[in-house]
């Protein structure tokens, strides 16, 4: 007997088809599944979307919520070049005139000049001090706080290179540089910062014996109290003066940030004549915010529209086209916008400051009301970020609209709960799955098994058939012989 060595051969049949059609019909119900599952999945993804879209909205309502978004200031300068200005969220509108009569300079000095920035200039060691000097340089204060500061040069001698980077590396508050030109090198050292209280003194004492002379290390000797002036002083340091609305300042920098209450004035040049400074309410700031919020608002609503809408033409529906939550969250965001609040007295409703709402719940600014709006920025603040712990319909509407998004992001929010929902389904789904295509699997196996019996014996009974034919044949035709 013949071994079948494929399923079918034996018997003739087309037995691998009827397999894959009996499996099919057993595998309908996993297609639904996986149908099911696509669905599902794009469900959760747009309430992904939704969570994302909310999140924007949320913040955008937190900034017109915060005060600091209403009281944002912005600085003006007749004369930017002389008196620049800057503002924080702790400056109030004000103006004030300036004139700088002083700025506030360094105390520079330089050595005389040495063939190159490698001639040696001694031994010994340099005594920086810091401090303010008299008008005459008669005397010396030194500065509070400050250390003298002792700066050993060789042995052996050392050059000025070498000693412009001790210089440096001492933090004495003095800065020191090789200038170069056409008749040599000069050590020049500066107050590392302005202000007169950053002048300073060099003490010298020199190995070679004499401090004075201006020979060796003592040529860099400057202390004009006791009469050595080896060390020429090109600039004195001084402080920044000034009057502010007719009250004289002093400052040891040019940069005036403790002056007045939140706003920092940088001094540029002495002034022939006053330089009005202001600080106006920013409401370019102010309005990027309101913007920020439209656009949030108008994109959620956007989703919100397209995911729960049902078009009748192409007969198509959004993914989220009947979902009570979605449903629900679209319903509260126009009844927020569109509510009253008793925050203002002047304005109850955001369409009084320009939030018109279109027919498909969008929000489009006009301009005109707008800008009445931020011209009345108390009421206008009010409106929008008011909080009232005992009367909630005293809340600003920003504050009311961020306490419905945090709710509905909440762990026990519209948005976690149904996404956590559709998660849940999609694992019970997927479980399902599994189980029916272990079953399919069995079921497969199991009819494979019965067919293969069933081709064996076919095959069996086909054999013995065509061997009682020929036995048959051969019969009669011995028959027909005799």
């Amino acid at each position: 007997m013949a071994t079948i060595s494929s399923i079918g051969i034996g018997s003739g049949l087309d037995i691998e088809s009827m397999i894959t059609q009996l499996v099919a019909v057993e595998r309908a119900p996993v297609t639904k599944l996986q149908t099911e599952a696509s669905s599902l999945q794009t469900k959760l993804s747009t309430y992904g979307k939704l969570q994302s879209g909310m999140s924007a909205l949320r913040d955008a309502a937190v900034a017109l919520a915060r005060g600091s978004t209403w009281g944002a200031t912005t600085g003006s300068s007749s004369d930017a070049s002389a008196v620049a200005v800057t503002t924080s969220s702790t400056t109030l509108p004000a103006s004030y005139s300036i004139e700088v009569q002083r700025l506030a300079s360094v105390q520079s000095n330089a050595t005389g000049v040495y063939a190159s920035a490698d001639a040696l200039v001694g031994e010994g060691t340099l005594r920086i001090e810091l401090g303010a000097w008299n008008a005459d340089q008669s005397s010396f204060t030194p500065k509070a706080g400050a250390t003298a500061v002792d700066i050993s040069v060789g042995p052996p001698a050392e050059s000025l290179a070498q000693l412009r980077d001790k210089i440096n590396a001492s933090n004495s508050g003095v800065v020191a540089s090789v200038l170069t030109d056409a008749s040599g090198a000069r050590l020049v050292l500066r107050s590392a910062a302005t202000g007169e209280m950053n002048g300073f003194r060099i003490g010298v004492t020199d190995n070679d014996g004499n401090n004075f002379d201006g020979v060796g290390l003592s040529a860099l000797a400057f202390d004009p109290s006791a009469g050595i002036l080896t060390m020429a002083q090109a600039l004195a340091a001084a402080n920044a003066a000034a009057t502010l609305n007719g009250l004289s300042i002093s400052s040891e920098s040019n940069t005036l940030s403790n002056v007045l209450d939140g706003m920092t004035l940088t001094l540029g040049k002495v002034t022939t004549a006053p330089v009005l400074v202001e600080a106006k309410p920013d409401t370019a700031s102010m309005r990027k915010a309101l913007d920020s919020f439209v656009t949030a608002y108008n994109d959620l609503n956007k989703l919100l529209l397209e995911q729960t809408k049902y078009d009748a033409a192409s007969k198509s529906a959004g993914a989220l086209q009947g979902d009570s939550a979605a449903v629900s969250i679209r319903t509260q965001m126009r009844s927020l916008v569109g509510a009253s609040s008793g925050a203002s007295a002047m304005f109850s409703r955001l369409a009084e400051v320009g939030f018109d709402v279109q027919t498909d719940g969008s929000i489009k600014l006009d301009e005109t009301k707008l800008a009445n709006g931020l011209a009345n920025l108390g009421e206008m603040k009010k409106l929008f970020a008011n909080s009232d712990l005992l009367d909630t319909a005293n809340d600003g509407i920003a504050v009311r609209l961020r306490k419905m998004a945090d709710q509905v992001l909440g762990i026990e929010g519209s948005i976690s709960t149904r996404s956590e929902g559709l998660r849940k389904r999609l694992e019970l789904n997927q479980d399902r799955q599994d189980m029916l295509e272990d079953r399919i699997t069995m079921i497969e196996k199991r009819l494979r098994a019965q067919y293969t019996a069933l081709d064996k014996q076919m095959a069996s009974l086909s054999s013995l058939s065509n061997y009682v034919t020929q036995q048959l044949s051969a019969l009669n035709n011995s028959n027909s012989d005799n």
